[in-house]
């Protein structure tokens, strides 16, 4: 499954929380996990999906501020 969507990772959170192993996504895909540990890291995987998709690709700039005494 691509794309994923913030309502695909609530509906995976949620049926993860609940000990359930069967997800119906937002598309309508219902999907079957083999175990916990399987939801675990597709949750994370769909988390790095979400987080690298919102970025801007622009790194972060530190600047350092200087001061004289005279």
């Amino acid at each position: 499954m691509a794309g994923f969507t913030q309502a695909d990772l609530d509906a995976l959170k949620r049926a993860y929380a609940s000990g359930v192993r069967s997800v119906t996504y937002a598309d309508g895909k219902a999907v079957t996990y083999a175990s916990t540990e399987e939801m675990w890291r597709t949750i994370r995987r769909i988390e790095d999906d979400l987080a690298r998709a919102s970025s801007t690709g622009k790194r972060p700039v530190a600047g350092f501020a200087t001061t004289r005494r005279d």
